[in-house]
């Protein structure tokens, strides 16, 4: 199955505070999302505002599955934080 991926403004900002190279590792991880078979470190999240969560090094993209009745789904990235305390 296919994804379509969207990253938000609010994630894109984040992600600026992010060392160069960590960056990239952070997109490829995102990229990969797009193929359902090769999604990597990804876990549902429970209790928490988003539902998703992708582990890249010590950063983590959460994000939400947009279901639609389309053949392609849409994965909404809405925050990239480093893993602390407070990330979830």
């Amino acid at each position: 199955m296919q994804y379509k991926v969207t990253i938000k403004n609010k994630a894109v900002k984040q992600s600026m505070t992010i060392p160069p190279k960590d960056r990239e590792k952070v997109y490829d991880g995102i990229k990969k999302l797009e193929n359902s078979e090769t999604w990597g470190d990804v876990r549902r999240l429970v209790n928490h505002l988003y539902d998703y969560r992708l582990r890249v090094g010590n950063y983590r993209a959460l994000f939400n599955i947009i279901d639609s009745q389309l053949e392609i789904k849409e994965i909404s990235v809405e925050e990239i934080k480093k893993r602390d305390d407070h990330t979830y």
